[in-house]
């Protein structure tokens, strides 16, 4: 009997699935770019089965891969085609253990689904601020593992920002607990940090305390034309001070993004009359009923209006026409998918430099890719962009595709580098990007992780080959 069988024959049979067609769709990565193996996925429903489970495979040096919602874009949660890795679901973890209105925080089993638990806070009269596209399926274990950004990081930060206490399984399986809902507990180190974007290399992550927020009861959404990105800072420096630092997220979408969308979904359309090269959703909320926020608006967009940082512009009269407004925004990915997929580039730098990047950055993509449709788009209020190319209509799409990435996505990576900025603003690391990390991560970076990643987990268990690469791994990158 090999190592894997004696672990699942130690395993509770009901939380065992072996039957390869359930199998393939934990195998499989989000965008279908990998597809791994293994023998089983492990579908614990508490902690203790998951502290089970990592005992077996500690004694037996057995890897794991832990999923959530299986939505990464760097094949974080997908095991390697060896096949010698278990996959470890917490899908069945998804409990509530605890909301507390009075402190403006909730606990909830790693599993759950993020609009879920969105839920949970506005049955109470209250927001969970992490939103993002995939928020139908992603669980929030993930969201912590990878540090998810989303539209609200400009109000409320990143996933990391939310977190007030973890409850994470160790690669010995033990177990460390700290969810106690506390705001202020100078207590030593910030352990929890620790597990916060390591994508399951250092433990598995089963329940979480996060902050909540007072539910907005005014929302303002406006749709912005203008003709120069080197606009956007201004804007947005207006629209902050204009609104009492009330805006939620300030997104950029350029005209060729809207365009690919506009392609791809016949029923949709401009929501202003004329066409720009740049656009701009903007989004402003406040929990006072006193406040008058349209009117506030209304008025800063007059302003942008009085000094040519804006060309044309529309607030949303309905929530269904703010719906529609996010729709364009949470589509754009889909579009590009419909027009053969696209080589992305998760990008940030300073706010400050947002404007000259993305021009610089077309510019490489002008002189070195004829016929490539940039599409552009991103977070700007927290100068994350995603700087995505995708192919030409008439192309060979993947031949193409390749081509992008082995010519242009250095080039993009390098020059978001001399700007002092990352290669990975909100998607992370996982498998694809190891060797970026090895290039572009910060002087000792990678030393201090491989010490973290030897202290927690010595004999490397913990979803093996992502995030931080074997001594053998960073040899054999640095003779490629």
């Amino acid at each position: 009997m090999d190592h894997i069988e004696e672990v699942l024959a130690h395993l509770p049979q009901e939380i065992v699935t072996r039957d390869q067609d359930i199998i393939s769709a934990y195998t499989t990565d989000f965008r279908r770019h990998y597809v791994g193996r293994t023998s089983a996925v492990l579908r614990p429903r508490n902690t203790e089965q998951v502290q089970h489970i990592v005992r077996a495979c500690a004694e037996r040096r057995v890897p794991l891969v832990p999923q959530g919602g299986n939505t990464s874009y760097c094949t974080a949660a997908t095991p390697s085609d060896k096949g010698d890795e278990l996959v470890v679901s917490l899908e069945r973890m998804n409990t509530v253990r605890d909301l507390d209105p009075a402190n403006l925080s909730v606990s909830a089993d790693a599993g759950i689904i993020l609009s879920d638990l969105q839920q949970v806070a506005a049955d109470a009269d209250l927001l969970l601020p992490l939103a993002l596209g995939s928020q139908q399926s992603c669980r929030i274990g993930g969201n912590l593992s990878t540090n998810a950004g989303g539209i609200s990081v400009l109000r409320y930060g990143m996933a990391r920002d939310l977190v007030l206490g973890l409850e994470v399984v160790l690669p010995d399986g033990s177990l460390y607990s700290e969810l106690n809902p506390l705001r202020k507990n100078n207590s030593g180190y910030d352990v929890k940090q620790l597990f916060i974007g390591a994508e399951g290399t250092l433990g598995i992550i089963t329940a979480v305390s996060l902050k909540l927020a007072r539910k907005p009861r005014q929302t303002v959404t406006a749709f912005l034309a203008i003709d120069d990105v080197e606009s956007l800072a201004k804007i947005l420096a207006a629209a902050q001070v204009r609104t009492g630092e009330q805006i939620t997220s300030f997104e950029y979408i350029s005209d060729s993004s809207l365009q690919l969308l506009l392609d791809a979904k016949a029923g949709l359309r401009r929501p202003l009359q004329g066409k720009s090269r740049h656009y701009v959703l903007l989004e402003a909320a406040t929990a006072s009923p006193v406040l008058n926020l349209e009117e506030t608006v209304t008025g800063l967009l007059g302003e942008l209006f009085e000094h040519g940082l804006i060309t044309d512009g529309t607030m949303a009269s309905s929530g269904q026409q703010r719906a529609e407004f996010w729709h364009l925004r949470e589509s754009i990915p889909e579009a590009e998918v419909h027009h053969g997929g696209s080589v992305k580039h998760d990008v940030a730098v300073r706010t400050s430099r947002l404007s000259a990047f993305i021009e610089a950055a077309s510019r490489i993509v002008e002189q070195n890719a004829e016929g490539a449709v940039a599409s552009v788009y991103g977070h700007v209020g927290d100068g994350n962009v995603h700087f995505n190319l995708v192919p030409p209509a008439l192309s060979d799409k993947g031949e193409f595709k390749s081509r992008l990435a082995r010519e242009i996505s250095p080039q993009i990576y390098r020059l978001a580098a001399e700007m002092e900025g990352t290669f990975s603003a909100e998607y992370g690391i996982g498998r694809v990007k190891m060797d970026l990390l090895e290039r572009y991560g910060a002087p000792g970076k990678l030393r201090l992780m491989r010490a973290i990643k030897t202290a927690l987990d010595p004999d490397g268990i913990m979803n093996p080959g992502k995030v931080i690469p074997s001594f053998e791994e960073t040899r054999l990158m640095s003779h490629k």
